[in-house]
C-alpha cells in the first residue's frame, strides 16, 4: 500500500464523522460527498467505506437505522455523542501530525535554500 492510501486510510473515519455531524447520511451518500467536497481527489470505494462505518459502529461512535425511501430500504448512519468526543480528539491529533509535518517540511526547505 503507497503512502497516499495510508494517508486516506488514516484520515477515512475523520472525515465521515465530519461529515455525519451535520445530517445523517446513507453510505452511498457520504462516499458522493467525500468525492464532491474534495474536488475529486477523495474518493472512498465500498470496500473501504463500509468496513470503516462498521469500525464506527463497534466503537459506539456512530449507530446506523434502515428508513424506507420510495420502495428502496436504506441504511442511514448517525453521530453519536461519544462520536462528537472521538471526531474532537482525532481531529486534535490530525491537526497536530500536520503541524508536525508542516515543520519538518519547512525546516527543510530552509536547509534546502541555504544550502544553494
Amino acid at each position: 500500500m503507497g503512502i497516499s492510501e495510508n494517508l486516506k486510510k488514516g484520515t477515512s473515519e475523520l472525515l465521515i464523522l465530519y461529515l455525519l455531524r451535520s445530517q445523517d447520511m446513507y453510505g452511498y451518500q457520504i462516499a458522493q460527498e467525500l468525492k464532491a467536497k474534495s474536488g475529486d481527489e477523495f474518493v472512498m470505494p465500498e470496500g473501504s467505506l463500509y468496513p470503516t462505518l462498521y469500525r464506527l459502529i463497534d466503537k459506539g461512535v456512530v449507530s446506523d437505522r434502515m428508513e424506507i425511501v420510495g420502495k428502496r430500504l436504506r441504511k442511514y448512519y448517525h453521530l453519536e455523542p461519544k462520536g462528537i468526543e472521538y471526531l474532537n480528539s482525532i481531529t486534535e491529533e490530525y491537526r497536530r501530525i500536520n503541524e508536525g509535518i508542516q515543520k519538518v517540511l519547512d525546516s527543510l526547505q530552509a536547509q534546502d535554500s541555504n544550502a544553494e
